[in-house]
């Protein structure tokens, strides 16, 4: 806890309210004062809050966007509130906010694995004619003269302008209209082109497609994933447009819940596109009133110039900031108002900890707490957690034991069981909060004077803390886990060269730890490679290895920035210490090309193992799968049917005349069929879906919807994801679980 005495807080925090409580969700606690912090922007009187919608800022790794996550989590489940997210990072193949959206029952959307119809008659006219500019605009900045914007007014008007290509087609193929058909199409020329990028160019099946439509308004939850997408590639600001147009004009209007949610996450790539920027501008404006926050989450303002940045803060009355630099600090600090001691203490900022800033008048050092579920749900290194919750979960502490032995290593203690047997709670809570007044360089008394001499404390020396990330990833490789190994290392490089640089103690260290994992994983020519480009730099390889025991029980290590920790809301532990970056002059390109060395070679046997698992599938396709399923008291079974030709798979959802049967549905391709019970009818009938497929041995993922007896058109139905395989086995898509089988 950061403490500051009475008569300092009195001079330095003049916009600390300490004594403000605002209604709504709990966020976590203050770090100034140790009380609880709740938050609902919507539920503050407008005269403390007169806007709701909020700016989260900060370094990777600094819990900005876990943060955001929690909130919305709780705000859904808490007060029904609705939630759009654009989510442009993520984790392999999938966002960042995938996990929980699935966990709350939402939709998540996949770029391409969805048609948005900027055409669709649910648009209004005016809103279709300024979307489909927008769309021309990002690829063909200059095609819009006024000739072409006249000519696509008469083309909207054609009958086939209910979807792109039929747009297109009135464009090349004009009617005579106030100027003649040939005038038309020569002015034309321009847009058409321009918009044939998404009907027959790289941009193909974004917004035409054989069933181009508009997402569904009733989910908890909707994610729009661009995680796949080329971060320079223009489909983002044109998806942005259509998206944010679908928003303001259709979600909206039909949605029934009391307060809706528009997050954009790393948002400094849709802010950068003008057409994109004028759109959110203004809906920031206009989010008053109509019922909805916009929650921004980005690295920093800087990213945006000046004037974006600056229209962005005046409009979001709510912001925290994370860890950042002291210039990136400073620059944010000033143009969000933020007092002195505040920008001073945004660097020290630990994962999870945050400045926040609540209206005009309060200012507050605020630390997120999450439950188990939630930790679970918004982690981003799902990967490496899972690796240490499984050397955590290990029964015999004598292996362990032996592990660190063996590599000269001295046990670290927060390392193992939390018991503290015959040690007070109230001296490990004075030693916590002294060594943390110490980072932050607080005045306080040590206790029987005690100073402290120069050869016990040097400011300049790193932290003596051990990286567990290695001992991690050892563990992996000596069960056996090689590929989870070279990820968590990969990983770990990663954040090390970000975090100190390429040729930092800390970077290297990882060349020696992949030669060990090389060793133990069989690939003694690889360990042989790595080492000599350490040797050839001059480095220990062990250096990570070689530091003293941990002294400090704050086990925090000086590399990273892992997610905030679990724990309960009774009991918070205290935030981690940062250690400043070692300076070393950067030998790039030796490190790079071992990199690369590395990657070619990482590459290589993913390649093998994906012909692997090929073979595997079609020595074993069978061209059917079925899955037996219980939802709201309704045993049913999916069926899936491969053609001949391998290009089409047929789906059912069949209830075999169950009587508490009252609706199924079946989600798949972006299409929807449903069967309801109806008073003539004693069981809804069998929904039957064709999905096209590409490749013959890929899984295909439908959801599946069940209504039981007490289901009635105003409820939600209970939904489940479904990976059906053409080998005859089906999978729960979210936990990866194998269902029984119909076969």
């Amino acid at each position: 806890m950061i403490r500051l005495p009475s008569t300092l807080a009195a001079i330095t925090a003049p916009l600390v309210a300490s004594n403000t409580a605002f209604p709504g969700i709990p966020i976590g606690r203050s770090l100034l004062d140790g009380r609880a912090f709740h938050l609902s922007p919507v539920l503050v009187n407008d005269r403390l809050l007169p806007a709701t919608n909020s700016l989260a800022l900060g370094g990777l790794g600094s819990g900005k966007s876990t943060t955001a996550k929690a909130r919305s989590r709780r705000e859904i489940l808490g007060h029904g509130h609705q939630y759009v997210v654009i989510d442009s990072f993520g984790e392999g193949a999938s966002g960042e906010w995938t996990p929980l959206t699935r966990s709350l029952r939402g939709r998540v959307i996949e770029a391409g694995d969805f048609t948005l119809n900027p055409c669709s008659t649910l648009l209004p006219p005016p809103v279709r004619e300024q979307l489909l500019r927008s769309l021309i605009v990002a690829v063909e900045p200059d095609a819009l003269t006024a000739q072409a914007g006249h000519a696509l007014q008469h083309a909207l008007t054609h009958p086939k302008a209910t979807a792109l290509g039929g747009v297109v087609d009135a464009l090349v193929s004009p009617e005579d209209g106030r100027w003649p058909a040939a005038t038309l199409a020569e002015w034309g020329v321009g847009v058409a082109i321009a918009l044939s990028r998404y009907t027959e160019g790289s941009l193909v099946g974004l917004f035409d497609g054989r069933d181009a439509g508009l997402p569904d308004t009733d989910q908890p939850i909707t994610t729009f994933d661009f995680t796949g997408l080329d971060r320079n590639s223009p489909a983002i600001p044109s998806l942005m447009a259509a998206i944010s147009c679908w928003v303001e004009h259709v979600w909206l209007p039909q949605s029934t819940a009391p307060h809706r949610h528009f997050v954009l996450e790393e948002a400094w790539q849709i802010l950068l596109s003008p057409a994109t920027s004028k759109l959110i501008q203004r809906m920031l404006k206009n989010s008053r009133k109509a019922a909805m926050s916009l929650d921004v989450v980005m690295h920093t303002l800087s990213d945006l110039g000046d004037g974006p940045a600056r229209d962005l803060a005046r409009l979001c009355e709510v912001a925290h900031v994370g860890r950042l630099g002291p210039e990136e600090a400073a620059a944010v600090g000033a143009l969000l108002g933020l007092p002195d001691w505040a920008i001073a203490e945004i660097p020290t900022l630990a994962p999870g900890q945050a400045v926040w800033k609540v209206g005009p008048g309060y200012v507050d050092i605020i630390e997120t707490v999450l439950d188990a579920e939630e930790a679970a749900l918004t982690d981003t290194s799902s990967r490496r957690r899972a690796a240490q919750q499984a050397h955590a979960a290990e029964p015999d502490t004598d292996t362990e034991t032996d592990v660190h032995t063996e590599q000269g290593i001295a046990p670290d203690a927060s390392y193992w069981d939390d018991d503290t047997d015959g040690i007070d709670a109230e001296d490990q809570e004075h030693d916590r909060d002294q060594e943390h007044d110490q980072d932050h360089g607080l005045a306080l008394l040590l206790p029987d004077g005690d100073d402290p001499g120069e050869d016990e404390w040097d400011w300049e020396m790193p932290p003596t803390v051990i990286d567990r990330r290695h001992l991690d990833v050892l563990q992996a490789a000596q069960e056996g886990r090689c590929n989870e190994a070279a990820s968590l290392a990969a990983i770990g490089e990663r954040e090390d060269i970000t975090a100190h640089g390429i040729m930092s103690d800390q970077a290297v260290a990882w060349l020696g730890t992949r030669a060990r994992v090389a060793d133990l994983c069989g690939n003694p020519d690889q360990a042989v490679h790595l080492r000599a480009t350490v040797a050839r730099m001059g480095k220990d390889p062990d250096w990570w290895a070689n530091q003293p025991p941990q002294t400090e029980p704050s086990g925090q290590a000086w590399h990273g920035a892992p997610v905030p920790p679990a724990v309960d809301s009774g009991a918070l532990a205290e935030p981690p210490t940062q250690a400043r970056p070692r300076r070393v002059w950067p030998y790039v390109a030796t490190v790079a090309a071992a990199a690369l060395t590395a990657g070619v070679i990482w590459q290589g046997a993913l390649d093998d193992q994906r012909r692997e698992d090929r073979k595997a599938a079609a020595a074993a396709y069978k061209g059917r799968s079925g899955a037996e399923l219980h939802l709201d008291g309704v045993k049913v079974d999916v069926v899936a049917q491969w053609n001949s030709s391998g290009d089409k798979v047929t789906i059912e959802l069949r209830s075999y005349g169950n009587r508490n049967a009252s609706y199924l549905r079946i989600d798949a391709d972006g299409r929807t069929v449903q069967s309801t019970r109806t008073a003539d009818l004693k069981y809804p009938r069998t929904p039957e879906i064709a999905v096209p497929v590409t490749d013959p041995l890929a899984d295909v993922t439908v959801r599946v919807a069940v209504g039981g007896r007490a289901w009635t058109e105003n409820t939600r139905a209970h939904s489940q994801e479904i990976r059906l395989s053409p080998t005859g086995v089906a999978y729960d898509a979210e936990t990866g679980d194998r269902l029984p089988s119909d076969l």
